[in-house]
């Protein structure tokens, strides 16, 4: 049995903003849920579950929903190193002060 998850006021909050985005998203494109749910093999109650945000809800059902909805490459982007500030300015901290040409020794 896996272990309880509790996650942060900030992680609800962010899945709670992705389930209304997907809601509105599938409104947009006027689909209704059961067609959502079939085009992603999953059921209309876990798609119910997704547009409220729901963190019990496994990564890979998010991403089949999104892809049912034509928003999966949006998902690919999300730790992009373009996108990733932070990591790029740690990454640029460990580049070296000084580069030098290694010559090689030379026997006669």
């Amino acid at each position: 049995m896996p272990t309880p998850h509790n996650p942060s006021a900030a992680v609800r909050r962010t899945l709670r903003k992705l389930g209304a985005d997907i809601k509105d998203a599938r409104r947009r494109r006027q689909l209704p849920m059961s067609v959502v749910a079939d085009r992603a093999f999953t059921s209309r109650s876990t798609l119910q579950k997704i547009e409220a945000g729901d963190a019990a809800v496994s990564v890979g059902i998010y991403a089949a929903v999104l892809q049912a909805l034509g928003l999966l490459e949006n998902l690919g982007r999300v730790a992009d190193i373009a996108q990733d500030g932070l990591g790029q300015t740690l990454a640029s901290g460990d580049l070296p002060k000084r580069v030098r040409i290694k010559t090689s020794s030379r026997s006669a």
